[in-house]
């Protein structure tokens, strides 16, 4: 087992004997409040479960009572910590270079759904903003009773910027998905299960219990089959019809093959 320290608050822990990676954001003192550094980090802890074969799962989790609180505001004041990132500072480059920061920032949530293995969020408390965009980011979300969604980016006078506006509608369509971004309101952890935000919501004194018990699901099937699922899965909402079925067709043959011990 490895453990690696990040910038930003950013714990890496890397198990290759039980093919799990757990990336936990660790900055209880401000509820996980989320820095330039901390999604430089994300995109670099991402970066080293690829360069690990049997990685398998990863879980995304928050130190503490809450997921994450979003964006550390003291970002936009000019009084976040050093080496942590000024809001001001980078609005002093012209829009263009700003746009190209912003899409620096979006590879530390974009970097979930490029990764092989299967991403389980596991949310307590509140995800807020970035936090719920992160949230957003993984393959899976598994929430606690207490567990409340915000994107609260409009109440900041904000658009949500870091991919969460087409993984929500992904996943709970463009209704829902416009009012609950148009609105900045909460969405408690049973309204999320509803809408198909949280695979599961569980009691927190068993949230460890059912974490474990869906990791050891998902470990349970080899891994190349499982990164060839969520392979299909991804690419499926940008393929056509026919190139989904082309996909299909090209991911099963060496699949069979090994199954069944010929070759071509």
């Amino acid at each position: 087992m490895e453990e690696i320290s990040l910038p930003g608050g950013v714990e890496l822990v890397l198990d290759e004997n039980r093919r799990t990676a757990r990336v936990r954001l660790d900055r209880p003192d401000v509820r996980n409040a989320q820095t330039m550094a901390t999604w430089s980090a994300l995109a670099r802890a991402a970066d080293l479960i690829r360069a690990r074969d049997a990685i398998s799962v990863v879980v995304l989790s928050g130190a503490g009572p809450d997921f994450s609180a979003g964006l550390d505001l003291r970002m936009l004041r000019g009084d976040a910590p050093a080496g942590e990132g000024d809001v001001r500072e980078l609005l002093g480059r012209d829009d263009a270079g700003v746009r190209g920061a912003i899409a620096d920032f979006q590879r530390g949530f974009t970097c979930w759904r490029e990764l092989p293995a299967i991403v389980v969020a596991v949310i307590t408390g509140r995800a807020v903003g970035a936090g719920f965009q992160l949230a957003l980011a993984a393959d899976l979300r598994i929430l606690s009773e207490d567990a409340v969604l915000v994107m609260a980016e409009a109440r900041l006078g904000l658009v949500p910027d870091l991919g969460g506006t087409r993984r929500l509608m992904e996943i709970v369509g463009y209704a829902h998905a416009l009012e609950i971004c148009a609105t900045a309101g909460p969405v408690d952890a049973r309204r999320a299960e509803r809408l198909g935000l949280a695979n599961a919501v569980v009691p927190n004194e068993d949230l460890d219990a059912a974490v474990e018990r869906q990791l050891d699901a998902l470990r349970a099937v080899d891994p190349v089959v499982s990164r060839a699922v969520k392979t299909l899965m991804v690419g499926a909402t940008a393929s056509t019809p026919a190139e989904q079925l082309a996909a299909e067709r090209a991911a099963q043959v060496p699949l069979l093959r090994k199954i069944t011990g010929t070759s071509g």
